[in-house]
């Protein structure tokens, strides 16, 4: 039996096993919510798929996104990761996400986990929103317009408001998958 999902979500294995598992799904870890955050930036510009092909590889190349680490990496390290064929080797990305680590770690420092940060946007509870088709969900909204600003505030980089909202979606903080689908119940029902 087919099942309805997602009009984004194309016939790829990996997609649709990324969209029937993880999408949506409320994350409450650091580490993994930091990895979104500098995965969306990475996707910049690009196709989710293309960032799902080489997420096992960033794992790796950067350290299992370990950002006490990351936040030391010096020129010898951005070398090495503009000449990794297993990530997108785009400069500006890759010192953003040695920023970024240098940021995250002083916001958990500021609010005690990053995950306490982030879902304030949300008054610490998903955002169930009902739409019918693909066509009606935004890019961004006023809640991703604030994260974004606070996050360049801090120093941040690659979240701009688009990017944020992916995020958003993607760990949860809003259920954007549209009512049709076999998984907007689903997530729905999961709590935080």
């Amino acid at each position: 039996m087919n099942k309805t999902r997602c009009e984004w979500c194309t016939s790829d294995p990996l997609y649709t096993a990324y969209h029937d598992k993880e999408w949506g799904v409320p994350q409450h870890d650091d580490r993994r919510l930091f990895e979104m955050l500098i995965l969306e930036g990475a996707q910049a510009g690009l196709s989710w798929l293309t960032i799902l092909r080489k997420r096992a590889h960033y794992r790796k190349a950067f350290h299992g996104f370990d950002a006490e680490r990351m936040a030391r990496y010096g020129e010898r390290d951005l070398s090495r990761l503009l000449a990794d064929p297993g990530i997108v080797r785009n400069r500006l990305k890759i010192e953003a996400a040695v920023t970024n680590a240098r940021s995250y770690l002083k916001v958990i420092e500021d609010s005690g986990s990053f995950d306490r940060f982030l879902w304030r946007y949300v008054d610490n509870r998903p955002v169930r929103n009902q739409w019918r088709s693909g066509s009606e969900i935004p890019s961004r909204t006023t809640d991703s317009d604030r994260m974004s600003k606070d996050l360049k505030a801090r120093g941040f980089k690659f979240v701009g408001s688009t990017i944020c909202y992916a995020f958003m979606q993607a760990i949860g903080m809003v259920n954007d998958h549209i009512v049709p689908c076999f998984r907007y119940l689903e997530v729905k029902q999961i709590g935080r």
